[in-house]
């Protein structure tokens, strides 16, 4: 890894060894000594296909940053379900002609540069955060670049672990639930699928935001969802969910987005309800047909299903994504300071054993939120 040092905006370089970077780093901040990196470690993807395929180099280019973006060495990066699709070839309408990219989505790490517009975080500090689905440049790296509005200030009382596995999914919940549903205190919300990190997240915001809560998941996340606020939850492997759920809701957020659950949540919503699920056909048709006749086909059934269940049930029905948003970044870091907010990491493994972590969420070894921690 090559470290390259400007100074005042001159353009004479003096290119040093990586293990000065702890010392490097402290002089900067004492001479005026602006830190860059110009080439570090990272996995890449050069090809679609199972864990073996991501590949550990030693000198993937760091880009130059743009006026907006934040350089972050990455301290952990956990690993999202979109990961490990993305590797074995979902979106490859958009990433194989870009091809090899840099999976990963989550970081928590410090500033090691910031653009000239950033204004908000600083070289040292403590940040975490997440980049957009459609990302080229991940986050499994030793530096990860995002944008500004991409990132906030770390709760000093969790780690970087704790804090990595964090935003992407809390994002996404909060995107539903907060941009689209514009959920509101003394609302109902049901949550299908509340074991996974979409929607253990969506429960917390929805308890913290006053709403009250109910869910399916598997037996062995019964307890901890109760736990976390939920007045209600449901095993939908030994009860029939519709039978079980009482009344009627304000929201549905359906992580698993198949045609039973589909049918269900528009079934329990009230009029002028919203009805959100995680699992959109745009990739799916995009990756199928191409981008010139997927998107607008996605568009079109997307638009269909609105105007039908808008006329046969009265309520707004959506595909929701993950999208960075500043000030839900900001609710996420507060309630996750209080401890209303957190994901638990069931394990770790060192960025060199990313096949093995990859291997081993393929293969449901680890059900739970697995995370990279890079040295």
């Amino acid at each position: 890894m090559r470290l390259l040092l400007k100074f005042n905006g001159l353009r004479n370089a003096a290119v040093r060894n990586a293990d000065s970077e702890s010392l490097l780093c402290s002089s900067s901040r004492k001479i005026g000594f602006r830190f860059i990196v110009t080439s570090c470690r990272a996995v890449l993807l050069p090809r679609f296909g199972g864990p073996q395929v991501l590949e550990l180099r030693h000198d993937v280019t760091v880009p130059d940053l743009k006026p907006n973006e934040v350089l972050v060495r990455a301290r952990a990066v956990s690993i999202n379900p979109l990961d490990t699709r993305m590797r074995s070839g979902y979106g490859r309408s958009l990433f194989e002609p870009l091809l090899p990219i840099i999976l990963g989505r989550d970081v928590s790490g410090e500033v090691a540069a910031v653009g000239a517009s950033v204004r908000t975080l600083s070289v040292g500090q403590e940040v975490f955060g997440a980049l957009h689905p459609t990302a080229v440049r991940g986050t499994y790296a030793d530096y990860a670049i995002l944008s500004e509005d991409e990132l906030t200030v770390k709760p000093v009382s969790i780690s970087h672990v704790e804090a990595s596995a964090i935003p992407f999914a809390a994002l996404t919940a909060w995107r539903a639930l907060k941009s689209t549903a514009r959920i509101t205190e003394g609302q109902r919300l049901l949550v299908v699928g509340g074991g996974g990190a979409v929607g253990f997240s969506a429960i917390q915001l929805s308890v913290a935001a006053g709403c009250h809560v109910s869910t399916t998941c598997g037996s062995a996340s019964i307890d901890r969802l109760l736990a976390a606020g939920a007045e209600q939850a449901i095993d939908y492997t030994t009860e029939d969910v519709q039978f079980a759920i009482k009344g009627q809701f304000d929201a549905v957020l359906d992580t698993i987005g198949v045609p039973e659950t589909e049918r269900m949540g528009i079934n329990l919503l009230k009029r002028g309800g919203h009805y959100m699920t995680l699992q959109g056909e745009a990739a799916s048709l995009t990756d199928r047909y191409g981008l010139a006749i997927g998107l607008p086909t996605a568009t079109a059934i997307l638009l269909k299903k609105q105007i039908q269940y808008r006329y046969s049930h009265g309520i707004e029905y959506w595909w929701t994504y993950m999208r960075a948003d500043a000030e839900g970044l900001d609710e996420i870091r507060r309630l996750s300071e209080a401890g209303k907010l957190k994901i638990p990491v069931e394990k770790t493994f060192p960025i060199t054993q990313i096949r093995e972590a990859h291997e081993a969420k393929d293969k449901w070894r680890i059900p739970g939120k697995v995370v990279l921690e890079l040295e």
